[in-house]
């Protein structure tokens, strides 16, 4: 985790968990994406962005951009 706080910016290689450790609101861009799980499958915080993204079908710049915009708040 030592890495997570040297972390500026939501990445694609970072994971649900260290999303949500970032920034306490990053659970509302989650939840803007329908990021909960469903009942086929589970939401995983060790999932990369990148990964959620591929699997839920949507783009992942536009993810990023959503998320990075918490940190200019």
């Amino acid at each position: 985790m030592e890495q997570l706080a040297e972390t500026r910016n939501f990445e694609a290689q970072m994971t649900v968990s260290e999303a949500l450790l970032l920034h306490p609101s990053a659970r509302w861009v989650f939840a803007a994406y329908r990021l909960s799980g469903c009942a086929q499958c589970e939401s995983s915080p060790d999932e990369t962005l990148a990964e959620v993204a591929e699997g839920y079908r949507f783009n992942l710049a536009d993810f990023l951009r959503d998320l990075n915009a918490l940190l200019s708040c």
